[in-house]
């Protein structure tokens, strides 16, 4: 597959495994944007929407937001001109209901590959909290870090499975340089979305 063909793609892992340094190389690889539902809804934070405020509260708690609002942004998004021939999805879906309705979105085909980075937990929750002194998050405290790791535990990770019995799960050791890291993605992609052209 070349970087002008249509690639669907997500990225997945525990918080603070890398995803975002990673998902602005995949994209700039594959040439399709990538769709950060954190990034999008940090913006309306930062600037002062309805949607900011529902969310901030919702995200200080170390919960996810509520499925029908993510959804709804998602498919915004992803009906904007730039993602017609591809994109890169971090944050979304997070568990098996968004998975569904992003089926729905794609017509109810399914996405292309599926990069999971893998981490130790206690490395991850480590690098959040000096990620929060460096950029003073108010959110990222031990408490909720390590909330949000259950969170994740409990609903995103049941997604590993589903996307492994498609065929389109890539793991990627996530410890490691970032070159290393991308490396070792880059590898995996490549492999995995040649099969698919192949099938």
């Amino acid at each position: 597959m070349t970087a002008e063909t249509t690639a669907r793609l997500l990225i997945i892992g525990p918080p603070g495994a890398g995803k975002g340094t990673q998902a602005g190389r995949i994209a700039a690889r594959y040439q399709v944007p990538a769709i950060s539902t954190g990034d999008i809804f940090r913006a309306n934070i930062q600037g002062g929407t309805e949607l900011g405020q529902q969310v901030q509260a919702i995200i200080e708690q170390g919960e996810l937001v509520p499925d029908e609002l993510t959804n709804r942004i998602v498919a915004d998004r992803l009906s904007q001109d730039d993602a017609a021939s591809g994109f890169l999805l971090d944050g979304y879906p997070r568990t098996v209901d968004q998975v569904h309705a992003l089926d729905g979105m794609l017509n109810g085909s399914s996405l292309d590959a599926v990069v999971l980075l893998e981490a130790d937990p206690e490395e991850v929750v480590a690098r959040l909290l000096k990620r929060a002194a460096v950029e003073g998050r108010s959110d990222d405290t031990e408490e909720v870090i390590r909330h949000r790791q259950d969170v994740y535990a409990e609903q995103t990770a049941p997604l590993i499975d589903l996307f492994s019995k498609r065929g389109i799960l890539v793991s990627v050791d996530g410890l490691g340089s970032v070159d290393e890291v991308s490396e070792r993605i880059a590898e995996g992609l490549a492999a995995q979305l040649n099969a698919r052209v192949g099938q």
